[in-house]
């Protein structure tokens, strides 16, 4: 029987001063923690009132506007926000929709009239559009797609208007949790390692092979099917374990941070980096980076 012994290593002393401060200026509370006993302040998402005492019903960060009070919560589902860029999955083709499952509360929604032509042809939708809708997408097709509008029940209506976006091809999708995928103004990234990645504000992350020439006439609806290089394998499978990694120890993810941890994992075989020890090691290292790159 192999048994697997590791000495014990010298770890260097890495200040996180400057990310602990940040952290305890938040005020985070657990269910029945009475927030304020002032009167003066309004009830918001995530508060009752015990007792002339706000209190939080939620696990989570303390914000405040003005008199309103709320509390967002650290573990939730996906909650939308106009402009987000997101992952989802077709689950039904409609009558001049699609039904996509975008880790939110309900389905969101992919009107036919929001997509792209291939081509990139301008003009209304007609019968024959309608009629050929599982010839763009269908049930099971992974696609990225931006929030457009936000329906009165809370359901996503999106769009794929950009060449950026549209059906996604071979790769991997990992599953994180939204609350710790940072907001940037892009969300999709080459990575010098050789591979591209698409962060989805609603925890869906995809890891692809940096494609090379983008076919415009496809209108994002061509799929490469070449196969995929052994190097352009291990490099995928080295990020996801990285995230995975990152993700378990509450890590805000993009792209510096992922490379960090990326060049923090390479002594490491690929199949190690989830050994809790050895995760560790990464994951200290990769916070010393950022916090030496943010200072």
């Amino acid at each position: 029987m192999a048994v697997e012994m590791r000495l014990p290593a010298v770890h260097k002393h890495i200040s996180l001063a400057a990310s602990q401060s940040n952290r305890d200026d938040k005020h985070l509370v657990v269910p029945g923690d009475v927030i304020t006993s002032d009167t003066g302040f309004m009830r918001g998402h995530g508060t009752y009132m015990d007792e002339d005492r706000l209190t939080a019903s939620v696990a989570g960060e303390v914000e405040r506007v003005n008199k309103l009070i709320c509390v967002r919560p650290l573990k939730t589902r996906y909650n939308g926000e106009v402009g987000d860029v997101v992952i989802g999955r077709i689950t039904e083709v409609q009558q001049k929709r699609w039904k996509v499952e975008t880790n939110s509360r309900l389905d969101s929604v992919l009107l036919l009239s929001s997509v792209n032509l291939p081509g990139g042809e301008l003009r209304r939708r007609s019968a024959q559009d309608e009629l050929a809708m599982r010839d763009y997408l269908q049930e099971g097709d992974l696609i990225s797609a931006e929030v457009q509008s936000i329906f009165s029940d809370g359901a996503l209506s999106l769009h794929t208007r950009s060449l950026k976006y549209g059906k996604l091809g071979q790769g991997v999708l990992v599953f994180v949790s939204p609350s710790i995928v940072k907001r940037q103004k892009t969300h999709f990234h080459n990575l010098p390692c050789g591979a591209s990645i698409i962060l989805g504000n609603n925890g869906y992350v995809w890891l692809y092979p940096t494609p090379g020439q983008q076919d415009e006439e496809a209108g994002g609806y061509y799929t490469s099917m070449e196969p995929v290089s052994l190097s352009d394998r291990e490099v995928i499978s080295r990020l996801r374990n990285c995230l995975l990694a990152l993700a378990a120890h509450k890590v805000l993810l993009y792209d510096t941070s992922v490379l960090y941890c990326y060049e923090a994992s390479l002594p490491q075989q690929i199949k190690d980096i989830l050994k809790p020890e050895i995760m560790e090691e990464i994951i200290l290292e990769t916070r010393q980076r950022l916090v030496e790159h943010e200072g």
